[in-house]
């Protein structure tokens, strides 16, 4: 019998009040046959309801980190880092092994460059741009790039007010295709989940939701690791420390890896499709 995929979506925050809507995200568009895991960092490591500035993610890191080694231990196919900021991807992926691990922007900008020449991505707040525009020209779109859009709305106020919330994505939304012809668009923050359907029909434009981009993402290259044997990459700037030396330094296993976990099942009866 073929085993579901299994794919973690990880809030890399020690604070689980948003973990059910990633997992009603996670049930809405998930294949039949994957299982997915909502998990967020323990409350210990920092109970941050956002990750806004460079010295919060600094200190989430290292959970990051431990639960992404986890995760590869449990036997997880692909893991989502659940940020737009991609926050410590690359160090992720050094330590995952034979885990796909992928993130909103990076998956976002994949999938936007595949629907349409120019993009633009509607973010929060003027403060989170120079940081985001820094990792989409690093991912190498630089020249689909239309521009950065803000809103003014901190990561914890996008779910507040939904209609208000709507108002200023459509108004950032129709400066980026009517001033700046943007061709698609990019939410910038997982936490504008929700919004991309009416956003689309509205605007006549694909808009990219980066949660179910990095979930969809994820899920897609652990079908074809498991289809075409595609195992992410260890050697050069991919390689991994040893297992010796993670030992001797220790700090990489210590304590609890996930605070919160919510499993969305994979559908009875469903087979994989990378059976």
């Amino acid at each position: 019998m073929n085993a579901p995929l299994k794919i973690m979506y990880l809030n890399p925050l020690g604070y689980s009040d948003a973990d059910g809507i990633f997992a009603k995200m996670a049930a809405d568009h998930k294949l039949p046959g994957t299982e997915v895991h909502v998990t967020s960092q323990p409350k210990d490591d920092g109970a941050f309801t956002h990750i806004e500035f460079r010295s919060y993610e600094a200190i989430v890191t290292r959970g990051i980190i431990r639960a992404v080694r986890a995760a590869a231990r449990e036997g997880f196919d692909g893991l989502a880092i659940g940020c737009f900021y991609d926050t410590a991807l690359h160090d992720a992926r050094e330590i995952s092994g034979d885990m796909i691990v992928t993130a909103p922007c990076v998956a976002s900008c994949e999938i936007a460059a595949s629907l349409a020449n120019r993009f633009g991505v509607i973010v929060g707040r003027r403060k989170w741009v120079n940081q985001m525009q820094a990792t989409v020209h690093e991912h190498g779109h630089r020249d689909r790039l239309a521009g950065f859009y803000h809103v003014e709305l901190g990561v914890n106020d996008f779910q507040r007010d939904h209609a208000e919330t709507n108002r200023r994505l459509t108004e950032a939304g129709r400066k980026a295709v009517e001033e700046d012809y943007a061709e698609a668009l990019i939410l910038g923050c997982t936490l504008e989940v929700g919004f991309y359907n009416q956003l689309s029909e509205t605007l006549g434009v694909p808009v990219i939701d980066p949660s179910v981009a990095a979930l969809k993402r994820a899920e897609y290259a652990a079908i074809l690791k498991r289809q075409c044997g595609w195992v992410p990459s260890r050697k050069w700037s991919c390689e991994a420390p040893s297992e010796e030396e993670i030992a001797r330094f220790g700090g990489f296993d210590d304590g609890e890896a996930f605070g919160n976990r919510i499993v969305v099942e994979a559908e009875p009866g469903a087979t994989s499709l990378a059976a």
